[in-house]
């Protein structure tokens, strides 16, 4: 068995048990929401946990660890203050009344255990990297890949903060954010984090190891269909009617000149 294949498999049974033991916290607490301050800081625990397996301390291993404790304490803290004070998400509570008696043991396959998963799945680039030893630092793959990086966390982060300001007017209750980069894009959130993704795995291709490639796929398929675009936009119109005229209008993704 190589390092690498060591390192996945022991940070497989490290998310698993983490999110088992998250669980049962959500379970005292009655708030499955704290999955998704884990997120952001399950990246974390796996980049720490692949230098402490592998002690490897090369120069692209430095770089990708601080990329993703940089990412995942400003996601975690980010997802944290919103959902201060405000319960669980409504996403889960609709899927408490949906299953009842049996939500306990549910959540604990289709919400904790499921995430688990796809983050360890998305976690590969960065797993890849630490885990092997690597030519230096600093090839055109990796110069996109940071540029990449960067460009990503700066639109997301300017997007969150945008949003932010916006919902703590109370003047905009109610009303659709189409200010700043959500005039350009209706999710320039989700924009940026796939980019800062690619780019990730532009840090894993240096390497050779272009097998990671299904992280930013799977991130971006999840964020385009299912728990990003898709799900938000489904139930949306439901709450703020006026949405359907900004979908008119801009674009749903990728950053463009708005339609008037």
């Amino acid at each position: 068995m190589t390092t690498l294949q060591e390192t996945l498999l022991l940070n497989a049974a490290l998310l698993l048990s983490g999110m088992a033991l998250l669980w049962l916290l959500s379970l005292a607490l009655r708030n499955a929401s704290i999955v998704d301050i884990f997120w952001g800081l399950g990246f974390i625990l796996v980049a720490g946990a692949s230098v402490a397996w592998n002690r490897q301390f090369h120069a692209r291993a430095i770089v990708m660890t601080c990329l993703t404790v940089v990412w995942g304490l400003r996601l975690a803290g980010y997802v944290a203050l919103r959902n201060h004070g405000h319960g669980e998400d409504r996403r889960y509570t609709a899927m408490r009344q949906a299953h009842g008696a049996s939500f306990w043991w549910w959540s604990l396959f289709s919400i904790f255990i499921l995430q688990g998963v796809i983050l360890w799945i998305i976690a590969l680039p960065l797993q890849a990297v630490i885990a092997e030893p690597s030519e230096p630092f600093g090839s055109p793959l990796d110069i996109l890949g940071l540029a990449l990086w960067i460009f990503g966390f700066g639109f997301e982060a300017a997007g969150d903060w945008q949003l932010a300001r916006f919902k703590a007017d109370p003047q905009n209750k109610g009303r659709v954010m189409d200010r700043g980069l959500w005039r350009y894009t209706r999710h320039p959130n989700y924009f940026g984090e796939c980019c800062l993704w690619w780019g990730i795995f532009c840090l894993a291709l240096a390497t050779g190891a272009w097998w990671t490639v299904v992280s930013p796929i799977l991130l971006t398929i999840l964020l385009l269909k299912f728990s990003g675009v898709g799900l938000l936009e489904s139930t949306i119109i439901e709450r703020r009617p006026e949405y359907a005229a900004y979908q008119q209008r801009t674009s749903a993704f990728v950053p463009w000149r708005p339609r008037e």
